[in-house]
């Protein structure tokens, strides 16, 4: 597709000869006599440019009347003045509205089309840019939390509420699968930073010592491995806004740089010197009790105090079962519109059986079951039978789980056995997680490799469990 330039040019011959010059070099050239027909082109005939070379007095006017029309009306394109008689007042006024660059006449060509390319670059970016803003603005409404529950309604009203709110941190919690990252994408994308980034970073899914530097940035030579020079996240959110996905896995030892680069929006890169300062809006999500991380001595008081300026609750998907009848059909459409298959009718046995789990992974584990049914079913009817919920898990909170290894690699001996963990509210799914990992290693002799087949697991997952939960692994096993 053809770059396009707009011209604005009262000087026939010049305007031609411009003309000639960038049709040669693939553009698709406007041409504009004075600033009523520029008007006319941008405005009403929706005229888009790449670029606008524009002759800066007109016999109308001033062309940058034009441009800052344009900027109040959000018409992109990067605009060049060319002037015969240049001011400083002008050349001031130009940059002020973002003029890309301002040469006088007689113009070099050579010296024309290294500022026109790099104009297009720019303008090009700037659009990219702001097609990912228009689909994320259009993916994360508030309608984007669906429910018609009590509960789902009271969530988007404070979602609007906090969207409004120049609001510096928050923190949203909940049980895993409710939708946290959810919440903090429509924060974002209807709050008044939309037009800036989002950047996101999950604290539980980076190394320890990575993490200050995935942050904060690091100069060259700050460590081993440290080639050059890099902008942390806090910094690519300048603006903006960063979701700390996890917080509570944030390690104790950085939290005071955390917290003082909340408090200040100010911080060293590492092996840096010079402080930093940012705008930021920082959108911390977690599934744990934080209370309970400060009493552990795992958490920071302060920082906690500091993140929670408001904290958005998410309720789990068993407390809002009634909403499974907007959730359910709208995922249907998506996965039959990914896979292409065209599943329609949801028969009362189906809607039983959802109706009747307990849904511990919440929405997360929602999704998961309404794509493996989509995938598998053969015509319009969603198939029951790929399903597949646990017994264990349905609404009952009286008995307890049985978590079965039945199947598992390993001697007969152990086969066939269960794990039991009550479902009365007195564990967190974390602690459900974290009990099987302990009882698999007990029943292995603390052998992580045999633990790991009786859990179906691959050994890297199970150590890495076995460190995010801090389980002790006797010496010399």
């Amino acid at each position: 597709m053809a770059k396009s330039l707009l011209i604005i040019e009262d000087e026939a011959l010049l305007s031609a000869e411009l003309q000639r010059h960038y049709k040669r070099q693939g553009w698709r050239v406007e041409q504009a006599r004075d600033l009523a027909a520029a008007r006319k082109a941008l405005y009403q005939e929706g005229v888009a440019p790449l670029v606008v070379l524009a002759d800066m007095n007109l016999p109308d006017g001033n062309s940058m009347d034009v441009l800052e029309e344009s900027r109040n009306r959000d018409i992109g394109g990067e605009w060049i003045f060319l002037t015969g008689y240049g001011s400083v007042s002008d050349s001031v006024r130009a940059l002020r509205l973002g003029a890309y660059d301002f040469l006088e006449k007689p113009v070099d060509f050579d010296r024309l089309d290294l500022v026109v390319s790099g104009a297009a670059r720019s303008s090009t970016a700037q659009r990219r840019l702001s097609d990912q803003l228009t689909e994320g603005n259009r993916r994360y409404p508030l309608a984007r939390y669906v429910g018609s529950s009590a509960a789902a309604r009271q969530v988007r009203d404070m979602l609007s509420r906090l969207a409004e709110a120049p609001i510096t941190s928050l923190i949203v919690t909940g049980e895993t699968g409710t939708g946290k990252g959810v919440a903090a994408r429509i924060l974002h994308h209807s709050g008044p930073r939309r037009k800036e980034p989002l950047v996101e970073v999950n604290c539980s899914a980076l190394p320890k010592d990575l993490l200050e530097s995935e942050l904060f940035g690091h100069e060259a030579g700050a460590f081993t491995g440290a080639k050059g020079k890099r902008r942390g996240l806090f910094e690519q959110a300048d603006g903006g806004t960063l979701f700390l996905d996890e917080i509570g896995e944030i390690p104790v030892e950085l939290q005071p740089k955390l917290l003082k680069a909340l408090e200040e929006q100010r911080f060293r890169r590492v092996g840096g010197e010079r402080e930093i300062k940012v705008d930021v809006q920082v959108i911390a999500a977690t599934n744990r009790d934080l209370v309970d991380r400060i009493k552990e001595g795992d958490f920071r008081e302060d920082l906690y105090h500091r993140l929670c300026v408001f904290e958005l609750r998410l309720p789990a998907l068993r407390d809002r079962l009634e909403d499974l009848d907007e959730l359910v059909p709208q995922l249907v459409d998506e996965f039959n519109a990914k896979s292409g298959k065209r599943v329609s009718h949801i028969s009362p046995a189906v809607w039983d059986k959802l109706k009747q789990h307990s849904w511990p992974g919440n929405v997360r584990e929602l999704r998961n079951v309404i794509e493996r049914c989509i995938l598998f079913a053969d015509g319009s009817d969603f198939p029951l039978h790929w399903l597949q919920l646990s017994p264990h898990e349905a609404m009952s909170h009286s008995a307890p789980a049985t978590v079965s290894t039945e199947g598992a690699a390993e001697p007969l001996a152990q086969q066939n056995e269960s794990v039991q963990v009550p479902l009365d509210g007195s564990m967190g799914m974390e602690d459900i997680d974290r009990f099987i990992i302990v009882t698999a290693l007990e029943r292995s002799n603390h052998n992580v490799t045999a633990a790991a087949r009786l859990l179906n697991t691959t050994r890297d997952t199970l150590r890495y469990r076995i460190s995010k939960y801090d389980i002790d692994i006797p010496d010399g096993v």
